[in-house]
C-alpha cells in the first residue's frame, strides 16, 4: 500500500511538527528531528527539503546580540509620503531597501505610510538617521519616531496551526 505524501496544499501533523521544531531550533541534525517526530532520517531530511522547496521554511538564521554590535538602541519611525502615487511608493521602496540600520519596513494602512524598525548604537546615531538618512528618502514629508526604553517580547517564531485551511 503506499502511502500518501503531503503536498503543498496540505501538511500532515508530521509536517507541521518539524515546522515547529525548525522555527526554534534551526541547527537541529536530521537524526535528531527524525527522532522527535517519530521518522528515520532520510524521509525526514526528504520532508524538510520538500518544505523548503514549497517555500514553508524561507531560509535559517541565527539570531545575534544587539548590544555585542554597538545596536542597542531599537527606534521605530512612521514615515508620511508628501503623495500617494505608484512612482514615490516604488522609489521610497527602492531607496529603504539599500539601508543597513533598517530592519522592518511596512506599508501600513491608517495615519501614516510607513513603518520602519532600526538598530543603531546610540542618540547620535538616531538623529543621524533621521535626519540624514530617513527623512531625505524620496517622498517623505513627516516622520514620528518612538524609542524603544525596554523590549519586552521580540519573536520571529509564526504560530504553526493544527489545520492550514486551503480555499
Amino acid at each position: 500500500m503506499k502511502t500518501r505524501r503531503a503536498s503543498s496544499r496540505e501538511l500532515d501533523n508530521i509536517d507541521r511538527n518539524i515546522l515547529r521544531i525548525i522555527q526554534r531550533e534551526g541547527r537541529i541534525s536530521f537524526v535528531e528531528l527524525g527522532e522527535r517526530v517519530g521518522l528515520s532520517t532520510t524521509p525526514c531530511m526528504e520532508r524538510v527539503r520538500r518544505l523548503e522547496r514549497e517555500k514553508f521554511i524561507l531560509g535559517y538564521g541565527a539570531r545575534l546580540n544587539p548590544q555585542k554590535l554597538e545596536a542597542n538602541l531599537l527606534v521605530f519611525v512612521e514615515i508620511s509620503l508628501e503623495s500617494k502615487s505608484a512612482s514615490i511608493f516604488d522609489d521610497f521602496r527602492r531607496a529603504v531597501i539599500k539601508l543597513p540600520h533598517v530592519m522592518e519596513c511596512h506599508l501600513v494602512s491608517g495615519d501614516f505610510d510607513y513603518l520602519i524598525k532600526a538598530r543603531i548604537s546610540e542618540m547620535a546615531s538616531y538623529r543621524k538617521l533621521l535626519g540624514d538618512i530617513l527623512l531625505k528618502l524620496p517622498g517623505v514629508r513627516e516622520s514620528k519616531s518612538y524609542i524603544v526604553m525596554e523590549e519586552i517580547k521580540e519573536t520571529l517564531d509564526l504560530i504553526v496551526p493544527d489545520e492550514i485551511e486551503r480555499e
